[in-house]
């Protein structure tokens, strides 16, 4: 069993990735559209070409870094990778918002389309590296069920202040209509995220069993082909029904996430740091539901059910929000999906852990790497489902930030509230028809590792 320490510094990694991930989701669209005045379309066609990027990016760095990295056979083949990706990661992160102020992007689009295209795929590549690492450590060094479920609680419970910062923190850095002041927002996040990334080496250092587990792979027989590894992992159906499911909740999110500051400007007509009450409602159901759904996963045991169960919590919670026309209400109202939110969080790691577990069994080696790859991939692809979304729903309704109509506001609503809804639903219907183990399977799959010392 590990130590709660490396438990509570493995969960710092949670906190990074989602305080990136939010700061961004939240915040970059946002910026290029209504601050930088880069229209929808461009918008969305630079974030549907990251999420290609994407397609290739993940897991190709997820294969590579899984056969070898610098120090290995001292320090690990994920470590060095880890601790690389975060630091590069973090100040790759100023450059997305440090368009030159010169720069109109309604008077020529192309270079600022471009700045935001590079920026973001190098921000994503660096993202990748440490991040599909990071995941791939989880199943390795926590093997047990208990384990793997009080690492994923602590984790959980860190990784919701990384969502309160990654949301609260940015809309008290940058003001509507001051452009200069995402630049001062993005150093104030890059310089979080690097000071955290200490606090995470302690939890993902390998220790001696998983380097020489890793060494004896490699004796044993060399790592099967790219394309190969990846027919294998897609033609896992609890694995495809897993990243399927991601896919849908990750889009969901997104576009709630990235509609607040929308929402706060546009519809509730109010001053940026109105929108951290609104985070901070979300934080209090996230932060309440750990204590629910702990509780009920003990009664239930099986991962994958309660993901189900969260999926419909998720859309439930979100359809209200299209409705919703003042400030206590969206407070009101994010704190009930948090408590859905908080739920397919925490269950999120040790279901996919379940997964990778019935795949390792399948090719009888630990080849993590190119999984986590994949499962990067479709969570990230959601960064594209959003900005198309976004350019749907902008595009019909014709949305103008300079020109806000009543059918502008109306297509702000249902992309924060009906639409997210729907994917969450599809997503946990799919998943619900696709998926097929059991916690008896888990237990076998489990116990069969031990003995294969795998």
């Amino acid at each position: 069993m590990a130590k709660k320490g490396i438990m509570v510094s493995y969960g710092m990694g949670k906190f990074i990735a989602e305080f990136l991930t939010g700061a961004f989701g939240s915040v970059v669209f946002m910026f290029y559209e209504t601050e930088v005045g880069l229209s929808a379309s461009y918008a969305a066609l630079a974030t549907l070409l990251y999420s290609l990027w994407n397609a290739v990016n993940d897991p190709i760095i997820g294969y590579i870094t899984n056969k070898k990295a610098p120090s290995s056979k001292k320090i690990g083949r994920r470590f060095p990778w880890i601790m690389i990706g975060l630091v590069f990661s973090s100040v790759s992160f100023i450059l997305i918002f440090s368009v030159p102020l010169s720069w109109n992007a309604k008077t020529q689009p192309i270079p600022v389309f471009l700045w935001m295209l590079i920026t973001i795929c190098l921000f994503d590549g660096l993202f990748s590296l440490w991040e599909v690492n990071y995941q791939s450590i989880y199943p390795d060094k926590f093997r047990g069920m208990q384990e793997r479920t009080t690492t994923a609680a602590v984790a959980t419970g860190i990784g919701v202040l990384g969502i309160a910062a990654g949301f609260i923190v940015p809309p008290l850095f940058f003001s509507y209509g001051v452009r200069e002041s995402y630049f001062t927002c993005a150093l104030v996040i890059a310089a979080v995220s690097a000071l955290a990334t200490f606090g995470v080496s302690f939890g993902v250092f390998e220790s001696k069993e998983m380097i020489q587990r890793f060494a004896v792979q490699q004796e044993q027989e060399e790592a099967p082909h790219f394309f190969t590894q990846m027919k294998n992992a897609l033609g896992n159906k609890n694995l495809l029904a897993f990243v399927i499911l991601l896919f849908f909740y990750q889009s969901g999110c997104m576009l709630m996430t990235a509609s607040i500051n929308y929402v706060v400007k546009y519809v509730l007509q109010a001053k940026s740091s109105q929108a951290t009450p609104i985070f901070a409602g979300m934080l209090i159901g996230t932060l309440l539901s750990i204590l629910l759904w702990t509780q009920v996963a003990k009664r239930l045991k099986n991962n994958q059910m309660m993901l189900i169960i969260c999926s419909f919590f998720l859309a439930l919670f979100a359809l209200p929000l299209t409705f919703l026309s003042s400030l206590t209400g969206y407070i009101v109202a994010m704190a009930l999906w948090g408590l859905g939110f908080g739920g397919f969080w925490t269950f999120m790691s040790p279901a996919m852990a379940d997964v990778i577990d019935g795949l390792v069994l399948e090719q009888k080696r630990r080849d993590d790497g190119i999984v986590m790859g994949i499962r990067a991939f479709f969570m990230r692809f959601s960064y594209a489902s959003q900005a198309l979304v976004f350019f749907a729903v902008h595009r019909l309704t014709h949305f103008d930030p300079d020109a806000i109509t009543s059918q502008a506001v109306w297509g702000i609503r249902l992309h924060i509230g009906l639409i997210p809804a729907v994917f969450f639903l599809i997503g946990g219907l799919l998943f619900l028809k696709m998926n097929t183990l059991n916690p008896k399977e888990v237990a076998d799959n489990h116990n069969l590792l031990t003995q294969l010392n795998i």
